[in-house]
């Protein structure tokens, strides 16, 4: 009896220790599929102008053989390039098979639309051999002939909206607390439908309903969002969208986890005075129509692979 305990006691550990390497080995795969990287390029001051200020580029692509479509993210002003948001953006778009990069850049102040549009003009010039998008189009396993789609948060999701202005590559946008106004600047002139190159069936635009730049209410956030995507539905909608699903989406108080739909909505807490560290949860993880993954898969559509 002793010696048939003693034999499955040792069966039962070899067992266990089979399970866990097992989950080692399958955790090394899952952490093998991406490979992070770094660079730099010419970007524009605060005040626009000319591409003479280096900024960083922090990226996360397949490790797998072949070659990939490219998606870029730019922060809101005064955020870290590398914040939450902006890498938990980048490691989803690698895990689905994109060369992923967040772009830093000078986002200590906003701008009118001339100093946005030379900063957008700086990332995405493709004629210039020191723009973001020229460092990440020439590297090995990107492929920019299959497309380039980006995103980005507030001033960022502005320089997303004009990077089609400057290269045609450019396939579609999202972006999270978009307006044709915020605070004292109007951006109408180029960002409205119409004022741009991006066609209004490649963006949507996700805002909170007390997003405070955009008017603070429900209604002011509507008609910002109709403003710029060119969507119009009747009055108190929540989002409108077309047959792509291209078009706007207004987050409600009550689907993010501090009950604020601010501007910052995709943060843990605190509205935009709260910390870039973490992100609500429900935007980071979740699939509904205002979160990260639904967003992000549909900008994969407008790309082959």
């Amino acid at each position: 009896m002793r010696n048939t305990s003693s034999r499955n006691n040792i069966f039962h550990m070899l067992a266990v220790a089979g399970t866990l390497l097992a989950g080692a080995a399958s955790a090394g795969q899952a952490a093998a599929q991406t490979t992070t990287f770094a660079a730099s390029y010419n970007g524009a001051s605060v005040y626009g102008g000319s591409c003479g200020s280096t900024y960083n580029i922090s990226g996360v692509e397949p490790s797998a053989t072949g070659t990939y479509p490219v998606f870029i993210y730019m922060v809101g002003t005064s955020e870290s390039y590398n914040n939450a948001a902006a890498m938990a953006a980048v490691n989803n778009m690698a895990n689905k098979g994109y060369v992923a990069a967040t772009v830093d850049y000078a986002t200590s102040q906003f701008g009118n639309c001339s100093v946005l549009s030379s900063k957008s003009s700086c990332i995405f010039s493709p004629n210039s051999s020191v723009s973001a998008v020229a460092q990440l189009c020439s590297r090995a396993k990107a492929d920019c002939s299959k497309g380039i789609v980006v995103a980005g948060f507030s001033q960022g999701s502005v320089l997303a909206l004009l990077a089609k202005n400057y290269d045609a590559r450019v396939q579609a946008a999202y972006g999270m607390g978009m307006s044709n106004v915020y605070s004292t600047y109007d951006l109408s002139s180029c960002v409205s439908n119409g004022n741009r190159t991006l066609q209004s069936d490649r963006l949507r635009a996700v805002d909170g309903e007390r997003d405070n730049f955009a008017g603070g209410s429900q209604s002011a956030v509507q008609s910002s969002l109709q403003n710029v995507t060119g969507m119009t539905c009747k009055s108190g909608s929540y989002a409108c969208l077309t047959s792509n699903n291209s078009g706007w989406i207004i987050v409600k108080n009550t689907q993010v986890q501090d009950g604020s739909a601010d501007h910052c909505y995709m943060r843990k807490s605190g509205d935009c005075l709260g910390s870039q560290s973490s992100n609500d949860s429900g935007w980071q993880s979740g699939t509904v129509s205002w979160e990260l993954d639904t967003n992000l898969q549909w900008l994969t559509n407008f790309t082959t692979k």
